[in-house]
């Protein structure tokens, strides 16, 4: 806070300056709705000068904003790129088969992935990444020699518990 403004006039200078991809992640942090009710003046300011440095950007460079709450987003930053991408979250199909693809170097037996998969189904691809290294992880503490539903499970329902618990807790203090 306070340096904000200067730092962003810092990286437009080098979008300006050096061609290059510029990614600015969870966008969130300084894009949110300028009403907001938790609004902070110099996030407000931040945003301003964000859309104006936006608005004059005439370089080759490519710049991208990444957030997993598009709903805060202000509005007038949707205007202000070309493309708008959204990430859908993973399919039990999906999950299945990231699950085994990063559990193949380990031996198994008798998992229910599909069981897996409906219990996964609303975490994301990095939770569920997260949960496969879990897993792998405590095998190798255990000396575990094979793999088992309930192997995967546990860091798997750990990350759904941990998500509506989150989810549940914010949403009732949004209003």
């Amino acid at each position: 806070m306070g340096e904000s403004i200067t730092k962003l006039r810092i990286i437009f200078d080098a979008i300006q300056n050096t061609r290059a991809v510029y990614l600015f992640d969870e966008f969130d942090s300084i894009g949110t709705h300028r009403g907001f009710v938790n609004d902070v003046g110099e996030i407000k300011r931040v945003l301003n000068s964000f859309l104006m440095y936006i608005e004059q950007d005439i370089s080759n460079s490519i710049i991208i904003a990444a957030t997993n709450h598009p709903q805060n987003l202000d509005f007038a930053l949707f205007r202000r790129f070309d493309e708008l991408l959204e990430f859908e979250l993973p399919s039990v199909d999906l999950i299945v088969e990231m699950i085994k693809s990063k559990l193949e170097s380990f031996k198994k037996k008798k998992i229910d992935y599909i069981k897996i998969a409906e219990i996964a189904e609303g975490l994301s691809f990095a939770d569920i990444a997260s949960a496969c290294e879990a897993t792998l992880k405590e095998a190798v503490i255990n000396n575990q020699t094979h793999l088992t539903t309930d192997d995967i499970l546990t860091p798997i329902e750990e990350r759904v518990k941990f998500h509506s618990r989150y989810v549940t807790k914010n949403f009732n203090n949004v209003s």
